[in-house]
């Protein structure tokens, strides 16, 4: 079985929270192929600490899938402060014959590192369109678990672990591996709190993740960390801000400053998005569609709503409502054709870490979240049909049928974008429904 089967009948997706199928992205042909090694959301531990202790399965897995795509350079991007992992890299590329073809690329401690378009401009010196992606320039990205991950399916086994951090105003801020399909509320539980009765959780990182609502899914193959706080801590209170409150407040309180815009990642790119003009779009022709079309070029980073606006207003989650509103619609931006260069002003107005974690009020929670092995005991595992992007998988199980780990039991729907899912455990399947396949287990050790 080639890499591209291989990597597709291990359901390897982006795992650095896309979700989007591997085997997609690598079924193309590109001068570069790049790793994604800036880990660029604060509080997040995942990246750096497999990249030290599994380098030789992150260097092989990224060389396999930069042969496939016929690559001429396959180049690692990491920020320069992790100077330990860097030079074990440097030692493992070396010694594993990979190079020139490896190479190594410090990257700056500034957010967001790790966009994906930003990550290309840097490694490369290439701009990617709008509305396009990074294959329109001659570049595909991977993540460094992804890649990872890759490896593991060149030996034959299947996706059915993911690493997670848990950080914030816990006990014990700590990185797991966890067994896809455990309970949300299981994986919780090991920060050291008892109880999440004053705490808000947001699924991801502090910039880009969401407040979780419900604690009682499941883990998911491209989950990446859970950032818990206590209630009153103002980054929850301001994700839980919803759009209608999100837009009285910026019709009344946006002066046109610009902030937004002038620290904007696409716009310093050469991008024409200008969230600033959205917002006066919002406060004077809230329904004039076409004066908003720009919305479509956000990357939901939340640098504006985040950091830039001195008002505290919610340009992203503005943005968020008229994409949402055209796709309703059925209304799409239109490029410019033109050669993008990036701003003049782009090199002093990137947005250092340590300044954007004060900022967000999470200086105190900025330490170290050590990989730990834990004790799994539970009872029920949730296979989710939908962990990526594409269409969900065909459960190819029911309910009775006993499984194994590593046990394909949903497989990519024909004619669609997809990728097959995976039981992390023995057991026995107890249910089957459009979302979710759940199987009846025992303890056990991870």
């Amino acid at each position: 079985m080639d890499v591209l089967n291989q990597v597709r009948e291990a359901g390897v997706i982006g795992a650095g929270g896309a979700g989007f199928p591997t085997h997609a992205k690598l079924n193309a042909t590109a001068e570069y192929i790049l790793l994604n090694g800036a880990e660029c959301e604060p509080l997040l531990r995942v990246d750096q600490q497999l990249l030290a202790l599994y380098p030789d399965a992150i260097i092989t897995g990224f060389a396999a899938a930069g042969h496939q795509v016929q690559a001429k350079r396959a180049i690692i991007g990491i920020k320069g402060k992790h100077k330990e992992v860097i030079e074990i890299l440097k030692k493992r590329i070396e010694a594993l014959g990979f190079s020139p073809f490896v190479q190594i690329h410090i990257l700056p401690d500034v957010y967001p590192a790790g966009d994906e378009q930003v990550l290309v401009y840097e490694l490369t010196g290439r701009i990617v369109p709008e509305c396009s992606i990074p294959l329109s320039v001659g570049c595909v990205v991977v993540n460094a678990e992804t890649a990872f991950n890759i490896a593991r399916a060149l030996e034959g086994k299947s996706v059915t672990e993911t690493y997670v951090t848990l950080q914030g105003d816990i006990p014990r801020p700590v990185t797991l591996k966890v067994p896809v399909g455990m309970p949300v509320r299981e994986v919780l539980m090991k920060s050291g709190i008892t109880s999440l009765d004053d705490y808000g959780v947001i699924d991801g990182g502090p910039m880009m993740g969401r407040i979780m609502n419900s604690y009682d899914g499941y883990v998911s193959k491209k989950n990446k960390g859970y950032i818990i706080l206590k209630k009153d801590h103002y980054l929850i209170r301001k994700k839980s801000m919803n759009e209608r409150q999100a837009r009285i407040i910026g019709r009344t309180a946006c002066e046109q400053c610009r902030m937004c815009t002038d620290l904007c990642p696409r716009y310093l790119l050469g991008h024409n998005m200008q969230p600033h003009k959205i917002m006066r779009t919002m406060k004077y022709m809230p329904d004039d569609l076409q004066s908003a079309l720009t919305a479509q070029l956000c990357s939901q980073c939340n640098l504006c709503e985040l950091f830039s606006c001195p008002a505290h207003l919610s340009p992203r989650n503005i943005n968020s409502w008229y994409k949402d509103r055209m796709r309703t619609a059925g209304i799409k931006y239109t490029p410019a054709e033109r050669d993008y260069k990036p701003r003049e002003a782009r090199s002093y107005r990137l947005v250092p870490s340590k300044r954007l974690i004060a900022r967000l009020g999470l200086s105190s929670f900025d330490g170290p979240a050590p990989l730990t092995g834990v004790e799994w005991n539970i009872d029920e595992i949730g296979i989710l049909l939908s962990q990526h992007v594409g269409a969900p998988a065909q459960p190819v199980v029911q309910a009775g049928d006993a499984v194994t780990a590593g046990q394909m039991v949903g497989a990519i729907r024909e004619g669609s974008l997809g990728a097959p899912v995976h039981t992390s455990m023995d057991g026995v399947v107890t249910e089957v429904t459009d979302s979710v396949i759940k199987i009846k287990v025992g303890s056990i050790h991870v």
